[in-house]
């Protein structure tokens, strides 16, 4: 039976990308965890090589979410660009010779330009940063690796992977596929507090690796909604053809916002509690696609620039999304092939020979509501009549937008999501 802590959170967000690998199998101990070294982590306040490595993450992610839009058009997009990241990095540990390169070079890295050891010392930063205690955010990240018992793996990589990425590894009999399953299984459930259950249900019995990341959010709107204020039935305009019923959460309020001219969309900042903050982004109707295309890294510097704090009048739905993607077709087409073929080179992670990724799977969840993870509010600020005038512009999110979620101390986004049709589950 799994255990884990109750969680009646408003806002929960969780990443569970796995992947898994092939080996022959062999009979042996039962099930252990392999203790690795652990060190307390010291990130400075100005971390210029970490905020380069927010740019490089931030455009990687964009890549990847234009992939989505291909293989998956008109509908809902919602991922962990950070974890992915993160993910890919810990395997490039154990990957040697191109496997290794590819892997880095898809994430967006200059090799000549900076050494493998800097990239994974910056990986470090970034996960110690995103895990440190804060006050008002609940924000967590790790992984867990599953290797068939029968594998010999290095020390170096153990010590390297608990260490630079905070990954427990777990010693697991692949041959019992029930038994390594519900192993499985019962971790991500205590991990993400209850939130995934059954994630992986067909194990195949030439499994051997399985590597499960994920990402915990928790956190309040620094000025929550009142629900009083919510419109129990609204419309949005999924296409020119669809419209949907939604509850669209009402709010006059300050905020920082701006109007993009060359892009064509309007972009509305708010605030969590502390050390986050979502971005919403509406482009003009038929102007999605060029959005799209032009997000990049340098396009978050602008907008981070240019965002000015007035008066809105804003109406923003209420709705849950998640999405669940198998990642192997398009990291192939983005140029990471190694890892999945014969000649897969994992000779930094074990001496044994033959060990490939099969299956790359991600599923991310957001519950989005008036108050935040809270069930109380701590205050409530009602606006008179008069205040709440056509003289304040009105941001309405009745169609098709855009949604990121921002740690401020790394610049990293946590979220990245298109909402289509917020009714779809």
């Amino acid at each position: 039976m799994c255990y884990y802590l109750p969680c009646g959170m408003s806002h929960f967000l969780y990443l569970i990308p796995f992947l898994l690998g092939l080996y022959a199998t062999t009979n042996g101990a039962p099930p252990r965890s392999f203790a690795g070294k652990v060190t307390a982590c010291y990130v400075p306040q100005q971390n210029d090589s970490l905020y380069k490595l927010s740019s490089i993450n931030a455009d990687f992610a964009f890549n990847l979410y234009r992939k989505f839009t291909v293989e998956t058009p008109d509908r809902n997009i919602f991922f962990s660009p950070v974890s992915i990241s993160a993910a890919l990095a810990m395997l490039s540990f154990g990957a040697g010779s191109g496997t290794q390169t590819q892997i880095l070079e898809v994430l967006g890295f200059n090799l000549t330009d900076t050494s493998v050891a800097e990239i994974q010392q910056d990986f470090q930063h970034l996960i110690c940063s995103l895990n440190s205690p804060k006050k008002e955010v609940e924000l967590h990240m790790g992984n867990v690796l599953f290797i068939g018992k029968q594998l010999k793996p290095l020390p170096k990589f153990l010590d390297g992977v608990k260490t630079l990425y905070e990954t427990n590894v777990f010693s697991t009999n692949f041959t019992n596929i029930s038994a390594a399953q519900e192993v499985i299984n019962c971790q991500v459930e205590k991990q993400t507090k209850g939130k995934i259950v059954n994630l992986i249900q067909d194990l195949k019995l030439n499994s051997i690796m399985v590597l499960v990341n994920y990402i915990h959010f928790k956190a309040q709107w620094a000025n929550p909604f009142h629900p009083s204020q919510t419109e129990d039935s609204s419309s949005y305009s999924v296409d020119k053809s669809i419209t949907v019923k939604v509850p669209m959460m009402h709010r006059v309020e300050q905020f920082h916002y701006l109007v993009d001219m060359d892009l064509n969309c309007t972009v509305l900042q708010m605030d969590y509690s502390r050390n986050a903050l979502a971005l919403f982004v509406l482009p003009k109707k038929g102007q999605m696609e060029w959005v799209e295309v032009s997000m990049s890294s340098r396009t978050l510097k602008k907008w981070n620039h240019l965002l000015q704090k007035g008066w809105v009048n804003l109406y923003v739905p209420k709705f849950s999304i998640s999405a669940t993607y198998d990642l192997r077709n398009m990291l192939v087409k983005m140029g990471i092939e190694d890892a999945f073929a014969d000649n897969a080179d994992f000779s930094g992670l074990t001496e044994d020979i033959g060990l490939k990724l099969s299956y790359a799977a991600h599923k991310a969840v957001l519950n989005i509501d008036e108050k935040g993870s809270d069930d109380t509010v701590s205050e409530v600020k009602f606006m008179d009549q008069s205040e709440s005038t056509l003289l304040h512009p009105v941001i309405r999110f009745d169609r098709t937008f855009l949604l990121m979620i921002l740690e401020k101390n790394t610049r990293s986004i946590l979220y990245l999501g298109k909402v289509v049709d917020p009714t779809e589950i």
